[in-house]
């Protein structure tokens, strides 16, 4: 049988779509520190100790890459020294439910393999992605 070709259409469409999407937001942090600024504006060290894990070499760089894609700003504060903030821009604030559900996805992931760890007792450790 032939598939119905606006149906094929709309399946690549939606592959580029994300494919996109996940260009922007590709790597380990861009998604944490999007969903961290999307509660506040928050500084440079802020950013840094409340994203376990990332260096500051890759922060910045993923701050300069969400930036140069209009969803963060970088605003300059007039102080001695320079102090840094950074926050979501109203186009950056349309991810915040993504970011939600994402969190949502992720918290039912571990309770589960939490559960399922539990039923055959495997030793308790942090769930990974599998």
């Amino acid at each position: 049988m032939k598939p119905d070709n606006s149906i094929t259409k709309e399946c690549s469409q939606t592959i580029l779509a994300i494919s996109d999407t996940m260009e922007i937001l590709s790597g380990k942090w861009k998604v944490s520190i999007i969903a961290c600024l999307c509660f506040h504006t928050m500084r440079y060290s802020e950013l840094l100790r409340d994203i376990k894990g990332i260096s500051g070499k890759m922060l910045s760089r993923e701050l300069k890459e969400l930036e140069v894609n209009g969803l963060i700003e970088r605003i300059v504060l007039p102080t001695s020294p320079v102090a840094v903030e950074y926050r979501i821009t109203e186009y950056g604030t349309s991810l915040k439910h993504l970011t939600q559900t994402i969190a949502e996805w992720g918290f039912n992931h571990r309770q589960r393999i939490i559960a399922q760890m539990e039923r055959t007792d495997v030793p308790a450790a942090a769930p990974a992605v599998i």
